[in-house]
């Protein structure tokens, strides 16, 4: 049996880390529309079409886990969340740029 501390100890190679937080459901279309600005719940659910809110939900809470996105409670009327990326999330958009070129490159 394994646990966090010991898989997470295991992982040596920085990209193997990047790929990890940024695998599952919806996550590197969260991101890539993160990267124009703050996202709300409701423009995700219509910019990612076959997104459900279940889905939505349990990505944006990984993606905060791992600290790549701050949730901040607007409190102007209408009361609404915002999801940004932190700094971290930031220092990443360089890595995400250069794998998402990754299909265009002809394998040889």
């Amino acid at each position: 049996m394994t646990n966090k501390n010991t898989t997470e100890q295991s992982e040596t190679c920085p990209a193997q880390s990047l790929l990890k937080m940024l695998s599952g459901k919806w996550k590197p279309e969260i991101f890539k529309l993160a990267v124009n600005g703050p996202l709300r719940f409701s423009s995700l659910l219509r910019d990612i079409p076959d997104a459900n809110k279940q889905t939505l939900t349990t990505a944006l809470r990984e993606l905060e886990e791992v600290g790549l996105f701050n949730r901040i409670v607007i409190k102007e009327k209408p009361l609404h969340v915002e999801y940004n990326l932190t700094e971290m999330g930031k220092s990443m958009i360089a890595v995400f740029e250069l794998l998402d070129t990754i299909d265009n490159v002809p394998m040889s």
